[in-house]
């Protein structure tokens, strides 16, 4: 192959408007790649240049950039742009010797350019007279390989290492990436080249080949090249750029890298290893996947963080065939060594899969140490998503090792009395390791699922997302596997359904748990029924409760609890309605009631029903009758006042019921206003009746309570009892004489019958006819005496001589 090869120096003092000039172009190179190439072989010297003639040391002290550049026409260029001692006036001038690589051809000996950078083939001055330079043959390297040194150079780097690898893998991609290139500043342009021949060795050939770049610039912004290098005096400029920038002569870094590849291909470079990574180009997938190195890695003994290591087991649980018997029982090796003690969530569940693949594939003895490490994480790391090995990994003395070690921790922690605040994942991943390693957990599992069953419950409530709670699928795989568990623990939860049924039913919405078998579960079965009747039936509770009753599979006379479960199901917090009372009470006797608890809430219903509902005093009067051991204080004085209004208005109460009243709602306080209203209402309809008993009405009038008395004037004021005094010359009387006849009792009475009197009374007796007035004066007097009948013709009388005096004033007023 024949490189035709170009010279360019920097321009003399006196050549004005430009920076320099071809002195030497070989055969083949045309003026536009000349255009393309000027820009890339020129030089811009750093400030620190002397301004006498250099001596030789400090001629080698300055910068030299050795570029790699693709070109528009698909050839590339590889050459050195290096100072040199200038001639009069200009002390120090530039000096670029390059090549031209045609398209598609590789450099000579299939090396990549990197190499090229000490070449003794490079030259600082051009052919005498400008003479066409005979094309290159050959372009050998310099005095060592470029590998040589490069460990030591990593390791000096290695702070830089991850990052700057990253960005060169990015950077070597087959469509550059937007924002410009890679900076590295070094102090040494030698030592760019040093990086670049990092990348060289650890990304693929193509990659490599892909990442144009020079060792020196002044102007990396202006560059089309994808990595350059810069002094540490213009990486202020570059980050003002905007670019990438890798400061490698300062202070190391302190961020982290996210690409898990570069990381581990710092710690191969570290390590002193780069063979490693033509061993991991060999495996099958991504090339810059970290899965391949990291498996090399581990495999060669090089230590890995938890990343690079859960890559690894991941790479190989997807690829159980691509590693031979000695690599698995290597990197099973590196995986669980016992000086490793940085581990994580994502890396553990990476070896629990690669477990998966590798039981019963290899020797329990290679598998062993991974079952070992994952069923010690779960006890002692508290992963609960961790994927367990099988029970059969641990029959060997492998598993009787384990489960010396781990079988008491294990009891320990489950018999504590911290299991209500045990997060569920922890207690199931508990009783399934117990069951791996063959731990006797008998006497502790009732108070472990116990103290299980509230925290499912408590968590299901907690847990706010969509779908099955996060402990879900380790608790269904446990009662699968454990039916000892699984029938303790249904057994618990049916146990607490009675007491909080909205809670078991939310649970049992969310996690299917199995309780098809044999066992009754009625509460469960309620429970698991009341979200489907709800959505079918809506509002119509009467029909839901006969829905989650019928799912019990039992009668209440059986499970009277089946009761309590039903009305929390059904009416949750509220109060049923007093029909939906009544159907309650005559589902089940009252011994099954007393004994499901669920008699408070028929007293709630009798007590909280509206004061028009008619059935609210016989369901008071049935509850009354049905606990009486049960209903005390402040209810059972409710429920006798709602008792006590319906024989009021039904029945011939025992005397001293206008008392009575007084002192069960005195007992009943604080007493719901509907249960007053009516037990008023009750009260004041009696009084206000021809035929109520005198006493009765006599205790109202002296007790002066101001509650009753106001029931009475509102009662005496309805429309019903207006109609009756005009209607009824009788009433009208009898109720002239009561509301006249105790003239001396409280404030209260005297003044609501002064205004009854004179509001009530005698607006329906002025519209009645003579005839009727005379008829409720003449009953006046014979129920009472002459002298009230004579008190009633005054009463009147005024009345009617203040009509007319009222007239004849108004007819003065108008004369």
């Amino acid at each position: 192959m024949s490189l035709a090869q170009v010279h360019y120096i920097s321009a003399a003092p006196g050549d004005e408007g430009t920076t320099g000039r071809f002195t030497a172009v070989g055969p083949g190179v045309s003026a536009a790649l000349l255009a393309e190439m000027e820009p890339l072989v020129g030089y811009v010297f750093p400030d620190d240049v002397p301004p006498h003639r250099p001596t030789d040391a400090e001629l080698r002290s300055l910068p030299q950039a050795f570029t790699y550049a693709a070109l528009s026409d698909g050839s590339r260029l590889v050459g050195r742009s290096a100072p040199v001692r200038g001639e009069g006036t200009a002390s120090v001038r530039f000096h670029a010797h390059a090549v031209h690589i045609p398209p598609g051809a590789p450099l000579p000996g299939g090396r990549l350019p990197v190499e090229a950078w000490r070449s003794p083939h490079w030259v600082s001055v051009t052919p005498a007279g400008g003479a066409t330079p005979d094309p290159l043959g050959a372009l050998p390297p310099g005095p060592g390989p470029i590998r040589e040194g490069l460990d030591d150079f990593a390791v000096s780097r290695g702070p830089w290492l991850a990052a700057v690898l990253a960005d060169l893998r990015r950077a070597s991609e087959e469509k550059a990436p937007d924002g410009g290139p890679v900076v590295l500043v070094e102090r040494q342009n030698a030592d760019v080249a040093r990086w670049l021949g990092l990348a060289s060795v650890a990304l693929p050939r193509e990659c490599a080949e892909r990442l144009t770049f020079t060792t020196y610039t002044r102007q990396p912004g202006s560059s089309a090249l994808r990595v350059v290098g810069v002094l540490p005096e213009d990486a202020a400029a570059a980050r003002e750029a905007g670019l990438r920038v890798h400061v490698c002569a300062d202070r190391p870094p302190v961020d982290g890298v996210g690409d898990v590849w570069a990381r581990t291909a710092a710690r191969v470079w570290r390590s002193r290893s780069p063979e490693l990574f033509q061993e991991a180009r060999e495996l099958p997938g991504d090339p810059f996947a970290a899965g391949p190195l990291a498996v090399t890695a581990l495999c060669a003994g090089v230590e890995l963080g938890p990343d690079e290591r859960a890559a690894a087991a991941g790479w190989a649980a997807e690829r159980p065939y691509a590693l031979d018997a000695k690599r698995v029982g290597q990197l099973v090796e590196g995986l669980t060594s016992p000086g490793i003690d940085d581990r994580t969530g994502p890396e553990f569940d990476a070896a629990g899969r690669l477990f998966g693949v590798l039981d019963g594939r290899c020797p329990a003895s290679v598998t062993a140490p991974l079952a070992a490490m994952l069923v010690t994480e779960a006890v002692r790391g508290g992963n609960g998503s961790l994927e367990l090995p099988r029970r059969d990994a641990f029959a060997g003395p492998e598993g009787e090792a384990i489960a010396g070690v781990l079988g008491p921790e294990i009891l320990a922690e489950l018999e504590s009395g911290a299991g209500g605040a045990r997060p569920v994942a922890r207690t199931v991943q508990l009783l399934r390791v117990a069951r791996l390693l063959g731990v006797n957990r008998t006497e502790s599992l009732p108070g472990v699922v116990d103290r299980l069953a509230p925290a499912l419950l408590a968590q299901a409530q907690a847990d706010e997302a969509d779908g099955p709670p996060a402990f879900a699928p380790a608790l269904l795989e446990l009662l699968d596997e454990q039916f000892d568990v699984r029938t303790a623990l249904l057994g618990a939860l049916d146990r607490i359904a009675p007491d909080e049924p909205g809670a078991v039913a939310l649970l049992l919405a969310r996690v299917a748990l199995p309780f098809t078998g044999t066992q009754a579960l009625p509460h469960l079965r309620m429970c698991a029924e009341a979200p489907g009747a709800r959505t079918t039936l809506g509002r119509d509770r009467t029909a839901l409760w006969h829905r989650v009753l019928r799912a019990a599979g039992l009668s209440p006379f059986a499970e009277p609890l089946v009761l309590r479960t039903g009305v929390g199901l059904v009416w949750e917090d509220r109060a049923p309605t007093v029909e939906e009372a009544r159907l309650l009470l005559d589902t089940a006797t009252s011994d099954a009631h007393r004994a499901a608890g669920t008699w408070a809430r028929l007293v709630d219903a009798a007590l909280g029903a509206p004061a028009d509902a008619e059935e609210a005093a016989a369901l008071a009067h049935d509850l009354l009758r049905g606990f009486p051991q049960e209903i005390g204080g402040r209810e059972r004085a409710a429920l006798q006042l709602l008792d006590l209004s319906r024989d009021l208005r039904t029945g011939a109460p025992d005397p001293g019921w206008a008392e009575r009243i007084r002192t069960l709602r005195d007992r009943a306080e604080p007493l719901e206003p509907p249960v007053q209203e009516r037990a008023f209402a009750a009260l004041v309809e009696r009084l206000l009746a021809p035929d109520r008993p005198g006493a009765e009405l006599y205790a109202f009038v002296q007790s002066d309570d101001a509650e009753l008395v106001a029931a009475y004037d509102r009662a005496a004021r309805s429309e019903p009892a207006r109609t009756r005094l005009r209607t009824q010359p009788a009433y009208a009387a009898d109720c002239f004489a009561v509301w006249t006849a105790h003239p001396h009792a409280g404030a209260a009475w005297t003044t609501t019958a002064a205004a009854l009197l004179d509001e009530v009374l005698r607006p329906a007796v002025r519209g009645m006819t003579a005839e009727a007035v005379a008829e409720v004066e003449a009953t006046v007097g014979r129920t009472g005496s002459s002298g009230r009948a004579d008190a009633f013709r005054t009463w009147n009388r005024s009345s009617t001589l203040g009509r007319l005096g009222r007239r004849i004033a108004g007819r003065v007023r108008r004369g």
